[in-house]
C-alpha cells in the first residue's frame, strides 16, 4: 500500500499515472538590465492601453472647431441683435423727432392764428393809405417776424377758385360780350375781402373772396 505521503510527492491522479511536470516561469524584475547596463522602462500592463498619439491630436483639432464654430454662431446671434436693436432705435429717434417737429409747427400756428386780427388790421391800413409813422414800422417788423416764422401770404384777384384755399363770400355769373377773349375755364376770384394764409403746407386760415363763373 502506497502511503499518503508517497501519493502526494508523486501528484498522480491514480494508480499507475505517470507523474506530470509544470513548467518553471522565471521573470526578470531587475531595474537595471545585466547586459547593457541601462534603466528598463517598465512594461505597460496587459489591461492599460496605450493612448494613440494621431487619436489624440485629431480630437483636439475637432474640438477646437466645434468651439470655433459655437463662437461663430454666437457672433451672429449678437450680431443680428445688435443690427434689430440699431433699427429699431433709429425709427424711435425718427419718431420722436418727427412728434417734436410736428408740436412745434402746432404751436407756431397757434400763435400765427392769433396774430391774424392784426394782420388784417394792417392790411386794411395799407388799403386805405393809413399806414405811416410810427404804425407802419411797428406794422412792418410783425409781418417780418411772421414772415420768418414761416407764414405766406396768398390770395389775388384772378385766381382760380380752390375750395381747399379760398372761402367764397359771394358768387355771381360772368357777363360776356363779343369782344371779350376766351373766358377762363372754371370760376375764378374776383375781388379778394380778405387774403388767405399758410404756414409750409398748412392752411391757417382760407382766402376769404368773391367768386365769378
Amino acid at each position: 500500500m502506497t502511503s499518503p505521503d508517497e501519493q502526494a510527492g508523486t501528484g498522480a491522479s491514480g494508480p499507475g499515472a505517470e507523474p506530470t511536470e509544470e513548467p518553471v516561469k522565471i521573470t526578470d524584475k531587475r531595474r537595471i538590465d545585466p547586459e547593457t547596463g541601462q534603466l528598463r522602462e517598465p512594461a505597460p500592463a496587459a489591461s492599460e492601453e496605450v493612448p494613440d498619439p494621431l487619436a489624440a491630436a485629431e480630437a483636439v483639432v475637432e474640438a477646437a472647431a466645434e468651439e470655433v464654430v459655437s463662437d461663430d454662431i454666437r457672433v451672429a446671434e449678437l450680431t443680428v441683435d445688435l443690427q434689430r436693436v440699431t433699427a429699431e432705435y433709429a425709427n424711435y429717434r425718427k419718431r420722436v423727432d418727427r412728434d417734436r417737429e410736428a408740436v412745434g409747427e402746432m404751436a407756431i400756428v397757434a400763435v400765427l392764428a392769433e396774430l391774424m386780427p392784426v394782420l388784417d388790421d394792417i392790411e386794411l391800413a395799407r388799403q386805405n393809405d393809413d399806414l405811416d409813422g410810427p404804425f407802419k414800422s411797428v406794422a412792418e417788423s410783425v409781418e417780418g417776424v411772421v414772415t420768418k416764422l414761416g407764414l405766406e401770404k396768398f390770395g389775388a384777384e384772378g385766381d382760380p377758385f380752390d375750395p381747399a384755399q379760398h372761402e367764397a363770400l359771394t358768387h355771381s355769373e360772368r357777363e360776356q360780350s363779343e369782344g371779350d377773349a376766351t373766358p377762363p375755364e372754371g370760376p375764378i376770384c374776383t375781388q379778394i375781402y380778405q387774403p388767405g394764409y399758410r404756414f409750409k403746407d398748412r392752411i391757417v386760415r382760407p382766402a376769404r373772396v368773391a367768386v365769378e363763373e
